[in-house]
């Protein structure tokens, strides 16, 4: 503190001693102006400019005791002066008093319009005061009077920068650098700017200028991680966050970004940790309950998860996603209460253009094809922004068309299983096949079949997205192909980037992507009707038979399991059904519970994901007068035995609005026929797309009466039954869906279309795809 204030000594001339100690202050060399003031107010302890001069550095170096001070000393000696109402104003905002401190500050202005500290004083309440337009015109006037003063120059950057606007805010912050090199809150200010302009190497280098002067900051610290985390430097980013823990142990900041980069090194346990630390210090930390909600859904804790939903749309209904979470994770769960508000609201927030719902689980809330085709666009504006295109026109002149195909799941996945003998079978002489893997690389026989099925397979876990891009680009692929869309481990950011003249969304997500650099989709006539690509950003190109490839090596195991064996009654009727839970609605519930009713000694067979989820079918069951003991669940086996197993039931039954996929081509595959009810969006109407592919249209249905009709009909009738089973049995390699080489033949051409439409520098346009002759 100012210990010596009023000791009087000699100043050979204390005004040209004020001016320097001004200038000090004004390029943030703080303890020098304060040295400087304590010069001048030794000579004269009654110096009205220098004890407000004093002030200021105090308030600036956080100094508030020191400030209080000197605001008591100047309002004795002249309580009417505007010194006196400049130091009362930032004295109260010192003390979070920031409507006393406003009053104060243009009290000031009143007595003294060229006032510049209290101009600067203003503009700091303002902003606390949640008033930033006016802020910034204060702080615009503080700055007109002392245009070289880096504190006006910071705090106008930060409100710059908040209000979104960070070139202006960079302006700022290099200003004050230029003035004061070691000021790191200007060095911290402009990292914040370059890494909201998408510099994120720049702005790291500039979070560690803030840091080399000032090792304590610990806001660099957590911003220079995060930063680091965006460049897929999760390592130097952790050891960011425990630096910074290690200086404030209660920063939630801290520990909620500290979770975000273990949540997405999978490492669950320890991210849980952190974020339950992150609420236990700011219970109203939405981010932090949505983060934990993802991180127990990936945990398969979904009771948990949607318990984090539930509050994170409690403390605020608008938080993007959280809508659409809280409603899919009661879905997953077959816990509908509450369930058909919670998909009310989430339709209407995308209907009102709000990111109220990720479009994977709205797939499952409606079939309603544009207001998926909204949602998918909101969702690509906000997540996957356009990049620069690496891609700029240049024209590859290959012997082969280089294809690459993208995904997480070159393993044991639908997706793998289904695509595994394309891969095989790619004609080698036209096409040179690049596999880019960023899933688990595990050892299992999948992943092994299916890297040796490419010419060229890259595991580019450890490369962010624009790395990938690149990789791309250097290989000139011809073609990308997106297997994957917006479903789990999904990657879309890396087409974002542009590298290939041609982008596809193919095979593992069931509808549009919404975003303007995918140019196609691949669908067929039963999946996206004529009149319908109005709904799909992307070009239609359809299939001659079904969009789905099948494995026609798919083994399935020789021996059958006895019922017992799997918990099903030795006779009577088995319907079935192994979706995924989340495609399960209260009404295909009810439905299915009817056909209970009407089949006496029938039984309901299902694949739970949980014990959760087998207690609440339970329930559902009883309260709908049917014994629960007729839900028989199935436990998870091999591929194999899974598909021999089939054979112990009578008829399967589709979901809608999203159907089952691989699941019907299992079933069909081992002879079990489908009945569906086709919809009007694409993952309502695949698995009339299968069955039309395996020549039984007469299973599809367009309504929910007539699918149950049909299924009662078929329930009662054995011999048609028996008809059905037999023609899925008749040559079944013969089958247009599991003739792997027709297929490959149909992509291929395909494949040919696009690139010779591009070679002649026609845009993306929707085609049917023309058998070729053989």
């Amino acid at each position: 503190m100012f210990s010596a204030l009023f000791r009087k000594r000699r100043v050979p001339d204390v005004e040209a001693a004020l001016a320097e100690a001004r200038a000090l202050q004004r390029r943030g060399r703080l303890d020098e102006a304060r040295r400087a003031c304590r010069a001048i107010l030794d000579a004269v302890p009654t110096s009205r400019e220098a004890l407000r001069l004093a002030g200021l550095v105090s308030f600036l170096r956080e100094a508030h005791d020191e400030l209080l001070l000197v605001a008591d000393e100047v309002a004795r000696r002249a309580p009417d002066s505007a010194a006196a109402a400049a130091l009362r104003g930032l004295a109260c905002l010192a003390q979070g008093r920031a409507g006393d401190a406003l009053a104060s500050c243009e009290a000031a202005i009143a007595l003294e319009p060229s006032a510049g500290d209290a101009w600067f004083g203003r503009g700091v309440a303002l902003a606390a005061l949640g008033r930033p337009g006016d802020a910034l015109a204060s702080y615009e006037r503080a700055l007109a009077l002392c245009p070289d003063d880096t504190a006006t120059l910071v705090r106008l950057g930060q409100l710059q920068q908040a209000l979104g606007r960070p070139a202006d805010a960079l302006a700022r912050f290099e200003r004050a650098l230029a003035l004061d090199a070691e000021c790191a809150p200007a060095h911290g200010g402009r990292a914040n700017a370059l890494a909201a302009l998408g510099r994120l190497a720049e702005a790291v280098a500039s979070y560690g200028e803030a840091l080399a002067i000032d090792p304590f900051l610990v806001e660099a610290l957590i911003n220079r991680g995060v930063t680091l985390h965006a460049l897929g430097r999760s390592g130097d980013a952790l050891a960011d966050f425990d630096r910074a823990l290690q200086l404030a142990p209660e920063s939630a900041p801290a520990w909620y970004n500290h979770g975000v980069v273990l949540q997405a090194l999978g490492r669950l346990p320890e991210a849980l940790v952190a974020y339950d630390r992150t609420i236990a210090i700011a219970p109203a930390h939405v981010d932090a309950h949505f983060n934990r909600g993802i991180a127990l859904g990936l945990a398969n804790r979904a009771a948990d998860a949607r318990a984090s939903y539930d509050t994170a749309v409690a403390l605020d209904p608008g938080y993007p996603y959280a809508l659409g979470q809280a409603a899919f994770a009661r879905a997953e769960l077959c816990d509908w209460e509450g369930y058909a508000t919670a998909v009310q609201r989430a339709r209407e927030g995308v209907g009102q253009g709000l990111p109220a719902c990720d479009p994977f689980a709205l797939l499952g809330f409606t079939d309603d094809p544009a207001l998926q085709l909204a949602c998918a666009r909101i969702h690509a504006a906000r997540r996957f922004p356009r990049s620069p295109p690496l891609w700029r026109g240049r024209r590859h002149a290959h012997d082969r068309i280089r294809v690459a195909y993208l995904s997480a799941n070159f393993c044991e996945h639908a997706v793998g299983y289904l695509v595994a003998r394309l891969f095989e079978l790619h004609d080698r002489t036209q096409f040179e096949t690049t596999g880019i893997s960023f899933g688990p690389a595990d050892e299992k026989p999948m992943l092994a079949r299916i890297r040796s099925a490419f010419d060229r397979f890259i595991d580019v876990r450890a490369l962010d997205d624009g790395a990938v891009a690149r990789v791309l680009y250097d290989l000139e692929i011809d073609i990308a192909v997106d297997l994957m869309g917006y479903t789990k481990d999904a990657r879309p950011a890396i087409l974002a980037h542009r590298p290939a003249p041609i982008q596809l969304n193919f095979l593992g997500y069931p509808g549009t992507m919404g975003a303007d650099f995918i140019d196609y989709i691949v669908a067929d006539r039963h999946l996206i009707a004529a009149g319908d690509e109005p709904h799909y950003a992307e070009s239609v190109v359809r299939m001659p038979d079904s969009y789905q490839p099948n494995d026609s090596l798919r083994a399935i195991a020789g021996r059958t399991p006895a019922r017992q064996e799997m918990g099903l009654p030795e006779r009577g009727f088995v319907f079935c059904c192994f979706n995924n839970n989340y495609k399960i609605t209260p009404t295909m519930f009810t439905l299915w519970m009817r056909l209970l009713t009407a089949v006496p000694d029938s039984v309901l067979w299902l694949l739970p994901l949980s014990a959760s989820v087998t207690r609440n079918l339970r329930r559902e069951a009883q309260n709908r007068g049917v014994d629960p003991a007729r839900l028989v669940f199935a436990p998870r086996v091999g591929l194999p035995d899974h598909l021999a197993r089939h054979r112990l039931a009578d008829l399967f039954l589709d979901t809608v609005p999203y159907n089952a996929h691989t699941t019907a081509s299992d079933a069909l595959w081992a002879g079990l026929p489908v009945v569906t009810c086709a919809g009007r969006s694409f993952a309502s109407r695949v698995a009339g797309s299968l069955l039309h592919g395996v020549g039984l249209p007469e299973l599809v249905t367009t309504s929910l009466a007539d699918y149950e009709a049909l299924a009662l009909r078929l329930a009662h009738d054995p011999a048609q039954l028996r008809s059905l089973r037999e023609r899925l049995a008749q040559d079944r390699l013969s089958l247009p869906l599991f003739d792997s080489d027709r297929f490959r033949r149909n992509i291929e051409a395909a494949y040919r279309t696009m690139v010779a439409r591009h070679a002649r520098g026609e845009p993306p346009r929707g085609f049917d795809v023309e058998p070729p002759r053989h």
